[in-house]
């Protein structure tokens, strides 16, 4: 039996789940329990973020570690903008949720006594990955949940993207408009007595990323749209070693997951030198932002175009058994980590922000629901610890399930919106060139500023642009965004045109809080503002302001003072 997959979906339903990666299945599992559940997914239900995933996912489950020194990991790797309370939920509930996983069919591997094989790294002082054959464990999440998908009863729309959110005259959540990609040229309204985002990141905006092709920041943009708040945009993790393969590379690139410096691997220059030796106490193992930096600087100082990750030591066995998927496509591209070091460079790989949510996923659209890394629950803060994000999507998708099984009330009918103005789907590459030209790794003043305006040209507002006071916490800054259009030019853009738009929107939200925030803090480097500052240890919030966005600046004391709705 397979998960019933539609070819349209219904008019109606109770829930709607957007994503097929961990947190959208768990999310779409658990939540069947309280009634009809539609998943919607961009493209195949295995084409997500999840599968790609290599490390493994952590939890305390080892008897020597404790949720406790988890959350003293994630809280550092944070660097002061972790939400503590969400921080204590993902690292108390992660190994019972982890279990279920296993109880759900995931295999993990197993040491010759039969005990989970722990593995450890960056910014872990404890062996607490668990991982699935040796370097496929997204791809065994992915599995054992399309498995249990199976019987389920949960119905399932491939090839689907979801454009916005329907809201009734109250502003709660009353379903969604998608288009069918196959051959359906108008969008087709769901409505839902809840939604959840579960869209996964937007790695696209970059030209060379981890992520796949569907990751195009669509939940983001949606959300913003909706009308609901974005946290900590600016923290775009760039994972520190991706398989480096030219200056012109485009698109997914391979990802040499985190494992192999868990494992022993060491990152050297051209010279054979170690440059994290010194850096940080955990060396090649310090937090990722410190590990990207640190190559970062190193290629700036010898004028080079990558480092060199060097593993020839662990032999061709270990590098068979442990490593066989990144063995694999290192080979592919004609480098043999068994006999020669691996160029690495850094790439986007993992926002850190997202759609701001609280502990049950709850946005403040009601009705709107987010888990995974569309997500903000406050977890990562700027800077999410490595593989700590399997486990998120994991722990806040359950949450979700039992937040909606104690409340799924009825919205009222849906009110009539208007859809964005569509750019032309060309717009895409100068979005990603400039996005990748002056909001990588490196930032500075010009670059932003250059950034912002390349952007808002793309978009023009017949209002003009507002501008703020770009170093200060307390300026608000308002920018442009493609500005609503009539339904029927909406309604004929077709996907790559929408995927446009989404990767301006969020392009767009990104550099206004990577311009507003004038420090540097773990992934946002600013080298016109090379240390960290205590008046920027809070949150910048992105919301919809008419055609624009503005970045609000909020301070950390608590971003839930007050109970979402």
């Amino acid at each position: 039996m397979i998960p019933r997959v539609l070819t349209s979906p219904t008019p109606d339903t109770d829930i709607i789940v957007i994503g097929s990666g961990i947190a959208g299945l768990v999310a779409a599992l658990r939540c069947r329990a309280h009634g009809r559940v539609l998943l919607i997914t961009k493209a195949l239900l295995d084409a997500g973020s999840t599968r790609w995933a290599q490390g493994g996912i952590a939890a305390a489950l080892d008897p020597a570690d404790t949720p406790a020194e988890h959350r003293a990991d994630t809280l550092t790797a944070g660097v002061g903008l972790c939400d503590e309370s969400a921080v204590e939920t993902l690292v108390t509930e992660g190994p019972g949720a982890v279990r279920r996983l296993i109880a759900l069919g995931a295999a993990f591997d197993t040491t010759p006594a039969g005990a989970l094989a722990l593995t450890r790294e960056g910014g872990h002082h404890r062996h607490r990955i668990a991982h699935a054959g040796g370097d496929a464990t997204g791809a065994e999440i992915s599995r054992a949940l399309l498995e249990a998908l199976k019987d389920s009863g949960v119905e399932v729309v491939e090839h689907a993207l979801v454009l916005d959110l329907l809201l009734d005259a109250r502003g709660r959540a009353a379903g969604v408009t998608l288009r069918l990609m196959a051959d359906a040229p108008a969008p087709v309204a769901v409505r839902a007595r809840a939604v959840v985002l579960a869209t996964g990141g937007l790695g696209q905006v970059f030209q060379a990323t981890t992520n796949p092709e569907v990751s195009t920041g669509d939940g983001v943009a949606l959300a913003l749209r909706a009308g609901a708040e974005a946290a900590d945009l600016e923290f775009v993790q760039f994972h520190p070693t991706v398989l480096w393969l030219g200056p012109d590379a485009r698109g997914r690139q391979p990802l040499i997951s985190e494992a192999v410096r868990g494992e022993g691997a060491h990152l050297v220059d051209h010279d054979g030198a170690r440059f994290m030796t010194g850096r940080h106490e955990l060396g090649e193992l310090a937090p990722r932002d410190i590990v990207a930096k640190g190559i970062m600087t190193r290629m700036r100082e010898t004028g080079t175009s990558h480092m060199l990750l060097d593993a020839r030591h662990f032999g061709a066995a270990m590098w068979e058994r442990r490593f066989p998927t990144i063995l694999a496509a290192c080979r592919f591209h004609g480098i043999d980590p068994v006999t020669e070091p691996i160029p690495v460079v850094p790439a986007a790989h993992y926002a850190s922000g997202g759609v701001r949510t609280d502990l049950d996923g709850r946005t403040s659209v009601p009705g709107l629901f987010a888990c995974g890394e569309v997500a903000c629950t406050g977890v990562h803060g700027a800077n999410r610890l490595a593989s700590n994000s399997l486990l998120e999507g994991l722990v806040f998708a359950e949450r979700i399930a039992a937040a909606l099984g104690d409340h799924l009330p009825e919205p009222g009918p849906p009110v009539p919106t208007r859809p964005p103005r569509l750019l032309p789907a060309t717009a895409r590459a100068t979005i990603q060139a400039t996005m990748t030209a002056h909001v990588g790794v490196l930032r500075n003043a010009d670059g932003l500023n250059t950034a912002e305006q390349t952007l808002a040209d793309l978009a023009p507002r017949p209002h003009g642009r507002v501008a703020g006071d770009a170093g200060s916490p307390r300026a608000a800054v308002e920018v442009p965004v493609a500005p609503a259009g009539g339904a029927e030019e909406g309604a004929a853009g077709d996907v790559a045109a929408w995927e446009a738009t989404n990767l301006h929107t969020v392009a767009t939200a990104i550099v206004a809080a990577a311009r507003r925030r004038a420090e540097t803090r773990g992934s946002h480097w600013r080298d016109d503002y090379p240390d960290a500052d205590d008046a920027w240890r809070g949150h910048l919030v992105v919301r919809r302001a008419g055609d624009g966005l503005t970045a609000d600046f909020e301070g950390h004391a608590s971003i839930r003072d007050e109970e979402t709705r």
